[in-house]
């Protein structure tokens, strides 16, 4: 597991479903390509049904970290695209139904006008440290 901290000043608003700053300790660093709901035939899973386009990604994002060794606890930036940037509460609920907590690393969500395949909902990409993986 790497060596990271999460912080969220007091003297910031409060940070719904993630932390203002990650700092990691790191001596390799791995980017996660954005994941979308897609199976492993190229269906959409969940049309039209956000919390569940969220689980998906995450599931595929988490497919991901098994693959390098690396657990949420590793993931220290995640960066989220979507059509519905205001239903945040929404998807932190199924992010935290995927990963098992509350705690959140630094985030970003993005209001986009459109995803790669017609019918996606959200893409969501992660920079993982791998201090200690080799």
């Amino acid at each position: 597991m790497s060596a990271r901290v999460l912080i969220s000043p007091p003297e910031i608003h409060p940070a719904p479903g993630f932390n203002h700053i990650a700092i990691a300790d790191v001596g390799r660093v791995a980017y996660i390509a954005g994941q979308v709901a897609l199976a492993p035939d190229f269906s959409i899973i969940g049309p039209g049904d956000l919390a569940e386009q969220t689980r998906a990604a995450m599931r595929n994002v988490e497919l991901a970290l098994n693959a390098i060794g690396a657990t949420w606890q590793d993931v220290v930036r995640r960066t989220i695209y979507t059509l519905t940037p205001t239903e945040y509460a929404t998807i932190t609920s199924a992010i935290e139904e995927i990963q098992g907590s509350q705690v959140h690393p630094a985030q970003t969500i993005v209001g986009v006008t459109g995803l790669a395949i017609e019918g996606l909902l959200i893409e969501i990409e992660v920079t993982v440290a791998l201090n200690s993986h080799s």
